[in-house]
Order: structure tokens, then C-alpha cells, then sequence
């Protein structure tokens, strides 16, 4: 679908400073073959990944960071990053470039996203890039996961769409979207050449969700790096592999946008960075990579990390808890509850906090993966069929109808 050339074998999500600092929180939503288990998205600053040219993987802190939004957080203000508004660092001494407000050609082809997580009270913003002239825009996953709402601008003109999710690949963090009503729009340039360490290179995002194009300038530090982030509470460890590593002013808000070679044709999309350092690091997925999962998802094809449209959504909050604990201090096997979403169908059903959903159609549920499981392969509108004991160990059973959740 996409043209690209084939990967060479060798080859921000990061929190930051501003004005009014964004964060956004997170709950345990059980959808249809999601359940996000309760990380805090922002909640603290990457650790400083340094650059040194191995092929070692590169660790860093809590979770990967995701694009900057509103809604609250009890780790408070990080200031890993000085506001680029104000024309300052705080980065303690870095000889790294400040970034730019994006020219012309480097803001050809990218968008500003805008999201509603309305089932989270929170908003989120981040970067993506125009595909097709119709409006299929390639953006990270964790740029529109949880969002129930999404609103595109193209920086260039000031035009702004709904826009859709087509699918999402959580295990590669790509996502693929579609703009409502589009037509004649410009497209990035995607890059032909082989990159190669130390290439110069330019970021160009949403940076801070400030609603305005940043272009940071830097070089490619390495090629096929890995990057991992730690475990932090409920949130586990993802790596990311194949990554370009380059060094250049990326903050939060970058997520999803376009890394343009010095030709200004996209070689990368900017998906994660160090925060706390004397120079940044930052991580792009190769757009060739990317592109072929934007095939695969417009080919309709589902595997585990990969969704196409929307999960269905049951609307239980679910605790993580030891197997076969129960409030009220009885053992009973399945997913404990720690409350239903109002508006979602769980709650129509009556699901409320301690709750133990046992079955789905007759099928036992072990614990909150196995209902992530169960509820994997049904669409939205589907009706099935729960089965819970309550806190006071009594049992009900109700028929509920699926609907569209959040992006997965």
C-alpha cells in the first residue's frame, strides 16, 4: 500500500517542564481483548539513557512515556526539561540545540493531535503524519490509547478533522488513523536512503502540546537500538526494538512525529526519549517498519498486539489483586472488580466494587487476563453472557451488550 524501502539488517514520550506542566491518569478499563491495568501515564520523568554507541539495550524508568495531557497526578510538577517557550534550559549546562519553531518544508505532512480520554477525565496531545492524501495519518499507539475522542489539525493550514482509528499495534506502538472528510491534503515524503550513524537529523512535533510545529535538530547515535522501560507499579516493562537512537531536544508532545534526514524526507517516527540528562536521547521507530504495520492493519489483519478499530468495551475497573481473593476475606477465583465505569455496560448490569466475575458464556474466568481473554474476540454489539458473585457471596447472571471502548 505504502512505499518504503525494505530494512537494512544492520542497521516521549517523556515528561518535561512547561508553563502548566500536563499529566493524565490512568485506570484499569477491561475491554474486549484490553484491560489497562492502572499505570500513570506522566507520572515520572524517563531516566537518562545514555548514548554510547553499543548495542546494549538502553533501560529506562517507570513507563514509556506517553504524549502530554490533562488530569491529575499525585507525583506533581518535573522540570527534567526547560520550557521551550520561554527561550531557556534547564537542562544543566547541555550543549544540545534548543528546538525551533518548524519551517514550511519540515512541517509538510505533519498534524497536531488532540484527544479526549472521556472515560479517564483527562486530554492528551501529540504529533502524527499524513500518509495519503485522504487523510491516513501514522501516529504512535500510546498517543491515542484510552482516547475516546480525537481531533487532528494540519499545522499548515489550521484545518482540523475528527478523526478515526483504523487499528493499533500496542506491541510496536504504531497506530493508524483516519481523517473525516479529507481530501487534497500534503503528505510527508518517506526516505528512500539507507540512514546511517551519524546522519543529521530533524524532530519535528507537537512539542509540550503547545499546539505549535518544533523542529529540534541532532544525529543518529545508533541504528537497530533497543529500548526498555522498567516496571512501575501496575504498568509493566515494554521493549521496543530495531529503534533509531539520536540525540536531539525532544519532550513530550513529540510523540508520533515525523524524524526527517537532511534531504527532509521521513526517516523515522519520534516514540520515546530520556528526560533528566545533560543530553537527551531519544528513539524513533523506523518508518519502514511503521509502514508495514499501516499495512497490515489496512489489510484487516489481527494478531495479538494488533486491533483493528475499536476493542469492545464492558466498563469494569479491574483490580489487581493475588488469584482467588475476595473483599470480605473469602477465596473465590476469577477477576475481581474494583468498580464499574458509569455509562459503560458493566454498570447497566450492576457490576459494582468487589464483584468477582467467575464466567463469560459459560466459560470459567480465572482471573483479569483470562476476562481480557474471553472478551478478546467479540466486537462491539456482541451480547454475552457474565457470571459474578458479589461481596456477599451471592451469585448473578446478566446478559450484556458489548459497545465501541476507547482505543486500544
Amino acid at each position: 500500500m505504502f512505499t518504503h524501502r525494505t530494512p537494512e539488517p544492520s542497521a516521549d514520550r517523556t515528561p518535561s517542564a512547561s508553563a502548566a506542566p500536563w499529566y493524565r491518569r490512568r485506570t484499569a478499563l477491561a475491554c474486549a481483548g484490553l484491560v489497562m491495568a492502572g499505570s500513570l501515564a506522566l507520572a515520572a520523568p524517563l531516566a537518562a539513557a545514555a548514548s554510547t554507541g553499543s548495542a546494549a539495550a538502553t533501560t529506562v524508568a517507570a513507563s514509556l512515556p506517553s504524549s502530554p495531557g490533562t488530569g491529575s497526578s499525585p507525583y506533581g510538577s518535573y522540570g527534567s526539561h526547560g520550557s521551550r517557550y520561554g527561550g531557556s534550559s534547564s537542562t544543566g549546562g547541555s550543549t544540545q540545540t534548543l528546538a525551533s519553531t518548524a519551517d514550511s518544508s519540515e512541517a509538510t505532512g505533519v498534524v497536531i493531535i488532540e484527544t479526549s480520554l472521556g472515560y479517564e477525565d483527562a486530554q492528551a496531545a501529540g504529533t502524527g503524519m499524513v500518509l495519503t492524501a485522504d487523510g491516513l495519518v501514522l501516529t504512535n499507539n500510546h498517543v491515542v490509547e484510552g482516547s475516546t475522542e480525537i481531533s487532528v489539525t494540519v499545522a499548515a493550514t489550521g484545518q482540523t478533522y475528527t478523526a478515526t482509528v483504523v487499528g493499533t499495534d500496542s506491541t510496536n506502538d504504531v497506530a493508524l488513523l483516519q481523517l473525516q472528510g479529507a481530501s487534497g491534503l500534503q503528505t510527508v515524503t518517506i526516505d528512500d536512503d539507507a540512514e546511517a550513524v551519524g546522519d543529521a537529523v530533524t524532530a519535528v512535533g507537537n512539542a509540550e502540546g503547545g499546539g505549535v510545529l518544533m523542529a529540534a535538530d541532532g544525529r543518529i547515535t545508533e541504528l537497530d537500538s533497543t529500548v526498555t522501560t522498567s516496571s512501575d507499579g501496575l504498568t509493566a516493562g515494554e521493549t521496543l526494538d530495531g529503534m533509531i537512537e539520536f540525540a536531539a531536544d525532544v519532550v513530550s508532545g513529540d510523540s508520533g512525529g515525523a524524524l526527517l534526514d537532511d534531504e527532509g524526507e521521513v526517516v523515522g517516527m519520534t516514540t520515546a526519549a530520556s528526560s533528566g540528562s545533560v543530553t537527551t536521547v531519544a528513539y524513533a521507530v523506523p518508518i519502514e517498519d511503521a509502514l508495514t504495520i499501516a499495512d497490515q492493519i489496512l489489510e484487516g489483519t489481527e494478531t495479538d498486539g494488533v486491533t483493528i478499530g475499536y476493542p469492545a468495551f464492558l466498563g469494569v475497573q479491574v483490580a489487581r489483586v493475588p488469584a482467588g481473593y475476595r473483599y470480605g476475606g473469602s477465596a473465590t477465583a476469577g477477576a475481581l472488580i474494583a468498580g464499574a465505569i458509569d455509562g459503560t455496560p458493566a454498570a447497566a448490569a450492576g457490576l459494582t466494587a468487589g464483584d468477582t466475575i467467575t464466567a463469560i458464556d459459560g466459560t470459567a474466568i480465572a482471573d483479569a487476563d483470562a476476562l481480557t481473554a474471553a472478551l478478546g474476540t467479540s466486537e462491539p454489539g456482541a451480547t454475552v453472557t457474565l457470571t459474578w458473585i458479589d461481596a456477599s457471596g451471592a451469585s448473578h447472571s446478566a446478559a450484556v451488550t458489548l459497545v465501541a471502548g476507547p482505543a486500544a
